[in-house]
């Protein structure tokens, strides 16, 4: 009975919907949260499979930020009616309360996220995607340095053409970096756009302005490109759930640029939004079945995938995606397969 549970019943705007929830071998009946957990870290403790937190958790499905908790809550599980139900007990002077889809008024800055954002926050500083070629070239751009630089870098002065947004005065400057295609289809998914600095509108005339270069983490050259910064930030909240569609997809890239994967490492997936990949999508990894000599017949014979992973889809894009391996039994590589867990 503690490993297996009977049919968990979710209220949906469509009716009554079943899924079956299996506990852990060991679960904990009481858990306190500490600095440094997240919610899939807490979600591996109680179950086997961490995505399905949302059905133990007793979260409206229409929801989509769960309840936040914070360090120094402890979650107790218990059963009602032979389905297990979690509370909270709140640490400090918070009271004890089950765990429903209400308004929490404390800060959410406290709150534990759902992944371990140190391992992308500073990718996500660097990094961006852009659908095509023509998004490049749309961009302003670096006409000049000052006193006729043709490289520039951290304080000096450079000179933009474009169209610059009046109420935008911060932009990112980017140099084209790898095309991502498709493996099978061979269709363009976007374009890395290599991060070379930041800097900011202090004056335009017709379409030049005059920029400080603010940062550099390389030499600014004529015809890199702006693009205003203040990307959406990583939704640190959103719950683990496997995708609505059948997904099939590959890992196409690791943009730190090594060639064997491991926990924590962010990945480039050739499957988006199109998809039907949303943030909080989990992802299982297929470790790709080698080609082999048949020694008995001298034919080349595929060996099998084998799972070896899980990762957790963290920002979209309309044909890509970066996910964030969570676990991994053994060294992953880049065009191993990810589908659906």
């Amino acid at each position: 009975m503690r490993k297996s549970l009977l049919a968990l019943l979710l209220l949906a705007a469509s009716g009554l919907a079943q899924a079956q929830v299996q506990l852990r071998d060991g679960y904990p009946e009481r858990y306190t949260v500490v600095q440094g957990d997240t919610l899939w870290d807490i979600s591996g403790r109680f179950l086997s499979k961490p995505w399905q937190w949302p059905e133990i958790w007793h979260a409206n499905p229409q929801i989509a930020n769960p309840d936040l908790i914070y360090p120094g809550d402890t979650l107790v599980l218990t059963f009602v009616d032979g389905q297990p139900r979690l509370s909270v007990q709140r640490g400090a002077s918070r009271g004890t309360i089950e765990l429903s889809p209400t308004v929490r008024t404390s800060p959410v800055a406290e709150a534990i996220p759902t992944i371990p954002l140190g391992a992308i926050n500073a990718f996500l500083l660097d990094n961006r995607v852009v659908d095509s070629a023509e998004d490049f070239a749309r961009a302003p751009y670096i006409v000049a340095g000052n006193q006729e630089r043709v490289l520039s870098g951290r304080g000096d002065r450079i000179y933009g053409r474009g169209q610059f947004a009046p109420d935008q005065s911060a932009y990112g400057i980017f140099r084209q970096g790898k095309t991502y295609f498709d493996p099978a289809t061979h269709e363009v998914l976007g374009i890395n756009a290599d991060n070379i600095g930041g800097a900011e509108v202090i004056a335009t005339e017709g379409d030049v302005a005059t920029l400080a270069l603010q940062a550099s983490n390389a030499e600014v050259r004529l015809g890199d490109r702006l693009f205003p910064t203040g990307l959406t930030p990583v939704n640190s909240f959103f719950y683990p759930s496997p995708p609505t569609r059948e997904v099939h997809g590959t890992i196409l890239d690791v943009p730190r640029g090594v060639t064997q994967i491991g926990k924590y490492d962010v990945v480039t997936l050739n499957r988006g939004r199109r998809d039907g990949l949303v943030e909080g999508n989990v992802l299982a990894i297929y470790k790709t079945g080698e080609t082999v000599r048949d020694r008995v017949t001298g034919e080349q014979v595929k060996v099998p995938d084998e799972r070896a992973g899980m990762l957790m889809v963290f920002r979209t894009y309309e044909k890509l995606s970066y996910g964030l391996v969570l676990n991994a039994n053994r060294s992953l590589s880049i065009m191993d397969k990810v589908t659906n867990p």
